[in-house]
């Protein structure tokens, strides 16, 4: 018994331990709004804090669907449990007038971002998100 406590305290004295059963307070960082129009994303460049709790907002203010498709974004992005079903192939949908948010921990990078509906892009609808 005393090894297994012996080798939990080195293992927190050395930062090795695991994250197993830590718990990250998704809503606890600031709120990042986006509204998605025909053709555009207002901010076209999204900034977001690495490595701490981000609510990204996605608000849809067209008479039109769109999505937020930033694959690479979202597959290094940790995303909370109840909002991750709304991530699908790299992209949030998000039909007209509605508002979708979602909850994660980014990482630092600039990751590409557009809406992948037919032609969107080709009209304008392209961004980037930056992680520092």
């Amino acid at each position: 018994m005393r090894a297994i406590l012996a080798l939990a305290a080195i293992a927190l004295a050395t930062g090795t331990a695991s994250s197993v059963g830590a718990q990250v307070d998704y809503s606890s960082g600031p709120v990042i709004e986006v509204d998605l129009s025909s053709f555009k994303f207002s901010p076209a460049k999204v900034e977001l804090k690495a490595g701490q709790p981000n609510t990204l907002t996605l608000i849809n203010k067209s008479s039109g669907g769109h999505n937020f498709s930033a694959s690479e974004f979202f597959a290094a992005a940790d995303i909370a449990p109840q909002d991750a079903g709304r991530v699908k192939k790299g992209a949030v949908e998000v039909g007209k007038g509605k508002t979708v948010a979602i909850h994660l921990v980014p990482k630092a990078g600039q990751y590409d971002l557009k809406c992948s509906h037919f032609g969107h892009s080709t009209f304008g609808m392209t961004g980037v998100i930056v992680v520092r």
